[in-house]
């Protein structure tokens, strides 16, 4: 049966995709975003598309009545700018203070929803060459992990109002056209390609389709709650991902980027691309998701064929 959703942070990658499914599907789709013209231009067919700013909840808080679910996409990009502290403010604000705002709406709904489902991310673990992470692990103690901890620990404010919550927490997410793997694809393309410092790092990744069926897997499914891991089940460090990577598209992996031009683009953020973790989705697997792709060499092979 169709159902009302509200969904922000729409028009970034994974928004953009949940939306489509959403729409083919025929449920009733409300997009909170800052600029509703654009968000209808980039995706067609929703029902409404609501200006959204986060720090002034009175000017929406009245479409949270009635709808079945939310699901809560909206937050800075962590590898969108350099890592300065004004930047990681940014990073966290956009994140406990959109959180607290939506669950503040949904405690003054006379109808609330049934779900709220909420982006989380791997960062949320520990870095680790040798120990193996599942939902149930405790958070690291880098600033990803103290970002992702504050912002499921805010979104736990929903509890009390009797609403489902589930956190997806999201790997890499393989895009041919955004996010990391376009990124890496350039410099394979020109012969130049490699791994990033050692190669050594754990590359906790997803396909594009596999994020998408997982939170559908969570809004569909009212028996899943707390925390799901969205990464594919294989357990592969990065220099072996680019070597699959090479094979796909007939290209070299030789070139190791040093640390010290990461760290001249990303400042502190380099951190989190020469780090890695070793993410079991357990949880996510015990409920009953099937992969699409579960392993990286058939995952690069759709992306790029």
């Amino acid at each position: 049966m169709p159902e009302k959703i509200v969904l922000t942070g729409a028009t970034g990658l994974i928004g953009r995709k949940i939306s489509e499914a959403l729409i083919n599907r025929s449920d009733e789709l409300i997009i909170f975003t800052r600029s509703p013209e654009k968000a209808k231009q980039i995706i067609p067919g929703a029902k409404e598309y609501v200006k959204w700013d986060y720090n002034y909840p009175d000017e929406w808080k009245e479409k949270i009545t009635g709808v079945d679910s939310v699901i809560h996409l909206a937050g800075e990009n962590v590898m969108g700018k350099r890592w300065t502290q004004s930047y990681k403010t940014k990073i966290i604000e956009s994140r406990i203070v959109s959180t607290k705002n939506l669950i503040e709406a949904i405690s003054h709904a006379d109808q609330k929803p049934k779900s709220f489902i909420s982006a989380s991310a791997v960062g949320f673990y520990p870095y680790s060459d040798t120990e193996e992470f599942t939902e149930d692990s405790k958070p690291g103690n880098h600033f990803l992990s103290q970002v992702t901890k504050q912002w499921e620990d805010e979104t736990e404010a929903v509890d009390k109002y009797g609403v489902r919550r589930v956190n997806i927490r999201t790997g890499i997410v393989l895009d041919k056209n955004e996010g990391a793997l376009a990124k890496m694809l350039l410099p394979f393309k020109l012969f130049i390609g490699g791994p990033l410092g050692t190669g050594k790092q754990w590359f906790p990744w997803i396909h594009i389709n596999d994020i998408v069926g997982i939170y559908l897997f969570a809004l569909d499914n009212k028996n899943i709650d707390g925390a799901l891991n969205a990464v594919a089940p294989e357990f592969i460090n990065m220099k072996s991902f680019c070597k699959n990577l090479g094979k796909v598209i007939n290209r070299p992996s030789i070139f190791n980027v040093p640390s010290f031009v990461l760290n001249i683009v990303l400042g502190k953020g380099t951190e989190a691309v020469l780090n890695g973790s070793k993410i079991k989705p357990q949880r996510t697997l015990g409920f009953g998701y099937k992969f699409l792709f579960d392993n990286s060499l058939k995952a690069l092979s759709e992306i790029l064929k």
